[in-house]
């Protein structure tokens, strides 16, 4: 006669669950790309188009009329521009498209034509005004002295990986976990799964933790291929970053709950994603400085989770902080991850 075994010798059910959900994961080619491909292809494309390549020469139009060959001479012995002939038809189309950031219409005086509204659009009216006006005889005032700054960190590169790191995680997380309990729930298996012992809590925490467990190998390959292509430097702690891609991972897995607690369809829960993920792309800092919206929406860009997290990866990554002096971005974090899942489990229905 044989004995069912005890219960001492079975495995606790969250480690069940867990496990169940990682074997889930590895199965679906689809969601392994989005989590290692998709940052490395970002951060390769994006590291190559935005490399730092030293001073490069401005672009400057000039038109073909009287004077053309005088202007062009001028620039060429100033040096440090690409000058582009060009007709007065395409001057619009030109600075429109980025071929030229300065058109000169020689005459007396000449006329510059430029794009306000771009910084390099200003800077390359500036460089051109000058190169004419030493040419047609002014004399400066003084001669600075320059002086290049060259920050660790500095290029756009350095600035740009944690801002891939942070909408990683955000999305392997909120997707991750999101998605497959809807899938679940529309073929189904929760109204299966309610009907055994099994708790809510041990379900939950089963997806976020499943995702912790690709978490270290996530943040070794985008870090590491960022090291190796670009020479990208971690300068803090590893275990402070290790910390906060876990902080970050086990936020947007809450989040990810809190957004699947309900959902039956995968239409409906992607729409719902999207208007989760999108304003954290736009506002976060991701590919260019959240400092950049008006100063009215900083507390509430400041207060999102991926502003957070990505404002936290950059200070350990680029400036070497310790965690003692992070301790506001671990809190958003924190405040976003506990009151998620709480909300989660008052929330959740298996149907």
């Amino acid at each position: 006669m044989t004995h069912p075994p005890s219960s001492q010798a079975r495995p606790h059910p969250l480690l069940e669950l867990t496990l169940a959900r990682f074997r889930e994961f590895l199965r679906e080619p689809e969601a392994m790309f989005w989590v290692f491909g998709f940052p490395l292809i970002m951060t390769c494309a994006l590291g190559i188009a935005f490399r730092s390549r030293g001073q490069e020469p401005i672009i400057a139009g000039v038109v073909e009329r009287a004077g053309a060959d005088q202007v062009v001479a001028a620039l060429a012995q100033a040096g440090g521009f690409t000058v582009r002939r060009m007709a007065e038809a395409e001057i619009a189309q030109a600075v429109r498209d980025g071929r030229a950031s300065v058109v000169v219409v020689p005459g007396t005086p000449p006329t510059y034509r430029f794009d306000e509204a771009r910084a390099e659009s200003q800077v390359a009216r500036l460089a051109v005004d000058r190169a004419l006006q030493r040419a047609a005889g002014r004399a400066d005032a003084f001669t600075p002295v320059e002086a290049p700054v060259q920050a660790v960190g500095s290029r756009y590169i350095d600035w740009l990986v944690p801002g891939l790191l942070g909408m990683n995680i955000m999305s392997t997380g909120l997707w991750g976990v999101a998605f497959s309990i809807v899938q679940a729930r529309s073929k189904k298996l929760l109204k299966r799964l309610a009907a055994t012992p099994m708790s809510k809590t041990h379900y939950l925490a089963s997806h976020i933790i499943s995702r912790l467990l690709f978490l270290a190998l996530e943040t070794v390959v985008i870090v590491g291929f960022a090291r190796i292509a670009f020479e990208v430097e971690v300068h803090g702690a590893l275990w402070a970053l290790a910390v906060l891609a876990l902080l970050g991972a086990l936020a947007f897995g809450a989040i990810g709950l809190l957004v699947a607690s309900r959902v039956r369809t995968i239409e409906a829960v992607s729409g719902l994603m999207n208007l989760v993920m999108l304003p954290m792309w736009v506002l976060s800092g991701v590919f260019f400085a959240s400092t950049n919206f008006p100063e009215v929406m900083q507390p509430v860009i400041r207060a999102l989770p991926l502003t957070a997290l990505i404002d936290a990866l950059r200070a350990v990554i680029n400036d070497g902080r310790p965690l003692t002096a992070l301790i506001p971005e671990m809190a958003v974090l924190a405040a976003w991850g506990s009151a998620s899942f709480a909300l989660t489990l008052r929330l959740f229905r298996w149907q």
